[in-house]
């Protein structure tokens, strides 16, 4: 559907997998807290909480949008990406280094959403990015290399994976809305009680 170099895994994870990644994710929050990102320039806020694990975290405020290494409010570095994320990585992209940002977008509210963007922040483009859908279900769109390509729709359930890269490494793509209250998933967690969308990007910043 999205073309060449994107590749998608409905149902790789299996339910408790899922559990089990969720609650890796809220033990992350104790060390690493969600945070409010900010547009650059206008400092609007988004509609969605963001955190990450890993060596590297990836950050949006009026100072624009770059990767470091500590928690934007808690100057603290940010944890470890757990292994059941690294080996995922391994399997899904097969890409002989490990990723250094794991970004987690939660979408606690249904007008939270995603406009359509590229990932190019990062310092080199050979790597792919690997996505994974927790809890409710999202309308996911991709295009093209520019705004105005083509584009397509799915509905990314909980415990799939998404992976660009190749051709499509520089594709536009967001989250269209969220279908609040299709998983249960994430009200199992007292963090997560009103439910929602997480949403785990596993990207690689430095070059090989």
């Amino acid at each position: 559907m999205f073309g060449s170099g994107v590749h998608y895994r409905q149902g790789y994870w299996s339910p408790q997998a899922q559990a089990d990644v969720v609650a890796q994710i809220s033990q992350a929050v104790d060390t690493a807290p969600f945070f409010k990102p900010l547009m650059p320039r206008t400092g609007q806020p988004w509609s969605i909480w963001m955190t990450n694990m890993g060596s590297l975290g990836w950050v949006s405020d009026k100072q624009g949008y770059r990767y470091q290494a500590n928690h934007p409010e808690t100057n603290e570095a940010w944890p470890a990406i757990p292994d059941i994320l690294l080996k995922a990585w391994d399997e899904l992209t097969e890409y002989p280094a490990p990723p250094e940002c794991c970004l987690i977008n939660y979408y606690d509210q249904p007008k939270a959403k995603m406009g359509l963007h590229q990932d190019r922040d990062e310092e080199d483009f050979k790597a792919p990015v690997l996505s994974f859908s927790l809890g409710d279900t999202a309308v996911f769109r991709m295009g093209g290399d520019t705004r105005k390509s083509p584009t397509a729709s799915i509905k990314m359930k909980s415990g799939d994976a998404l992976s660009f890269g190749g051709p499509a490494r520089l594709h536009f793509h967001g989250i269209d809305r969220i279908l609040f209250g299709s998983s249960q998933l994430l009200s199992e967690f007292p963090k997560f009680v009103q439910g929602g969308r997480l949403n785990l990007t596993l990207r690689r910043v430095s070059p090989v």
